[in-house]
């Protein structure tokens, strides 16, 4: 019996600016309900979640402002590029993360968009608290000095 090539899988967006601008406190993988044309554009990896977030309303969970462009193959059924997506997650996690935004003030935010081996479009998402400039330089500072302790110890060795 022939082995089924695997799909290709991999990063296709990612939030870069979300660890910069946000302390992540917890991440949780979802699934994404996609059209036809949205997987095949996402594929190209030409999509964006730098603007976007994820809110509760109505019992589910909802990708609000994420950019995936149409797919210019398709001719008919082509998709709107800033729809809101659907995401998929158990209730309790969906519980979780509703009551950290309402009680705590935090933000679910996007990290990246992949695809697993099994070819399924998947989302990385955060519950994150917004950092203010002061706390952005601080954790710019730590960074810095991290850095330079492991030169420090990589030279004494």
């Amino acid at each position: 019996m022939a082995k089924k090539p695997k799909a290709k899988t991999g990063i296709v967006a990612e939030n870069r600016k979300a660890r910069h601008n946000y302390s992540i406190i917890d991440t949780i993988e979802a699934g994404m309900v996609l059209t036809g044309t949205e997987v095949k554009s996402l594929r190209l990896g030409r999509s964006t979640i730098a603007e976007s977030y994820a809110a509760e309303e109505g019992g589910e969970l909802w990708l609000i402002n994420s950019y995936v462009p149409e797919y210019l193959q398709a001719n008919r059924n082509n998709h709107e590029p800033k729809r809101r997506r659907k995401l998929l997650v158990h209730r309790a996690q969906l519980n979780r993360l509703a009551s950290a935004v309402n009680r705590d003030g935090m933000t679910i935010v996007p990290l990246k968009i992949f695809f697993t081996d099994r070819g399924m479009a998947k989302i990385e998402i955060a519950v994150a608290k917004g950092k203010n400039a002061p706390d952005k330089r601080e954790a710019e500072k730590q960074k810095d000095w991290n850095r330079q302790k492991e030169r420090l110890l990589k030279d004494n060795r």
